[in-house]
């Protein structure tokens, strides 16, 4: 396909896309990020840690990857419902905030993760992992702050 091929095409869904996000804004959506949606996020982001702790359990229980294994699996089984939760949480936060916020708050299931872990299983937290935790909390806040000037 050449290029030319591919401008209408594009031009419709651009449009479409304009036309979305000016419905959004009369309608009083995504225009600022309320703290009813952070929260949501944030504890999207409990639940994904958790999510996180019950896959690395039930893979731990596996023997071999078939498929029955996994489907009886109950920490695997639970950590899948855990994202679905995870999922609804955040489209819920969306219709209520800008994604350009929401969306890097998620990255606090990082933390989560890390600092859960050694209680969980034989993880160690080190310097490195400390100054990498340090980044994300201080890059969210930072991401957090730019919204609200």
């Amino acid at each position: 396909m050449l290029e030319s091929d591919l401008a209408e095409p594009i031009s419709a869904i651009r449009s479409v896309l304009n036309e979305s996000a000016l419905e959004a804004g009369a309608q009083g959506r995504a225009s600022h990020t309320s703290f009813v949606s952070i929260g949501l996020v944030v504890a999207s982001t409990v639940i994904g840690s958790a999510a996180q702790i019950l896959l690395r359990f039930g893979a731990g229980n596996l023997n071999s990857s078939g498929l029955r294994e996994i489907l009886t699996n109950w920490p695997l089984l639970g950590g899948y419902a855990c994202l679905g939760v995870m999922t609804i949480l955040v489209v819920l936060a969306l219709r209520g905030g800008q994604l350009s916020v929401l969306y890097p708050i998620i990255a606090l299931t990082y933390v989560w993760v890390t600092i859960l872990s050694p209680m969980f299983f034989q993880d160690q937290i080190n310097a490195p992992k400390i100054i990498g935790l340090t980044l994300i909390i201080a890059g969210v806040s930072f991401i957090g702050a730019g919204s609200r000037s």
